[in-house]
């Protein structure tokens, strides 16, 4: 049971990752980039609010891409 969370997690990560990449590629820049600029500009959303906010809410993640500029 504890080796099936542990995978759980690391697939539940790669998946908000894939979703933010997806998302950041439509607006004009990478993954890396895009993190990057929002630590810059002390924007604290983890992973799973950003992956979220870009599947469902595409108006509200450009928002957040345009924040970051």
């Amino acid at each position: 049971m504890y080796k099936g969370r542990r995978i759980l997690k690391r697939d539940m990560r790669r998946l908000w990752i894939t979703r933010i990449s997806a998302a950041s590629k439509v607006v004009g820049t990478s993954y890396s980039k895009f993190m990057n600029s929002l630590k810059k500009n002390n924007i604290k959303l983890n992973r799973k609010m950003l992956a979220d906010i870009a599947a469902r809410d595409f108006d509200g993640f450009k928002a957040i891409f345009e924040s970051t500029k």
